[in-house]
């Protein structure tokens, strides 16, 4: 059942420029009105949080996703979207786009993952940026968004077997009536003409190291 998660992450940030095995506060390349914690060498704090935290959650939320930044570039540029309605950020993350979601002028936002150190993370980064989120923590995936109003999903589509999870929630999201908008740098697992290409963006090493090579990224929807 999914709830409000308590976890915390304050041993985890830097004390000083010279560690390297922690979170640092960082103004997004590619969003520059936001600020998040982030990891300054994932890999190193992925150790860490394994044996001091005895996690098995891969730590996605130590990276800024590509797709997340472009999805929260998206939001911030077209509040509209998002403006006095209720959000879902469905496997936020670090909570880039509920966070620039509630920036738009969103009504409300709720941020969730599975991962209770990305919830966390998530209302840190929230705090820094003098933004309120509602964090829940658990799988959504077998429902359909609930109340939610407009679904966002910045860069979940790497995998195929969650793919095809997510795809089956955001389809009973649309059904129901609610906006998805998703932000994929073209990872090949988004079925084909369902959502509809809003706005590509041309990026160079944006995002993760491992995604040094991608130059496109775009924000799809179902936005008519």
């Amino acid at each position: 059942m999914p709830r409000l998660s308590g976890t915390s992450l304050a041993r985890f940030l830097t004390s000083g420029s010279g560690d390297y095995d922690g979170l640092r506060l960082v103004r997004l390349p590619f969003v520059p009105e936001l600020r998040l914690y982030l990891a300054d060498d994932a890999i190193v704090l992925q150790a860490r949080l394994e044996i001091e935290a005895d996690t098995t959650f891969h730590p996605f939320w130590t990276n800024a996703w590509a797709g997340g930044q472009a999805l929260a570039r998206y939001l911030l540029d077209h509040p509209d979207l998002v403006a006095g309605r209720r959000v879902l950020d469905v496997a936020c993350g670090g909570g880039v786009a509920g966070i620039a979601a509630a920036r738009a002028g969103a009504g409300a936002v709720t941020a969730n993952d599975i991962d209770p150190y990305a919830c966390a993370a998530a209302a840190m980064n929230a705090d820094v940026n003098a933004v309120n989120l509602r964090l829940l923590e658990g799988d959504l995936l077998g429902g359909d968004g609930g109340d939610a109003e407009v679904v966002l999903v910045g860069d979940a589509f790497y995998d195929r077997d969650l793919a095809t999870r997510m795809t089956g929630f955001l389809r009973r999201a649309t059904a129901r009536g609610a906006t998805v908008l998703v932000g994929d740098p073209g990872r090949g697992h988004v079925p084909e003409q369902w959502l509809q290409v809003l706005r590509s963006y041309r990026i160079t090493g944006l995002g993760a190291a491992e995604d040094s090579g991608i130059t496109e990224v775009s924000v799809l929807g179902s936005v008519r």
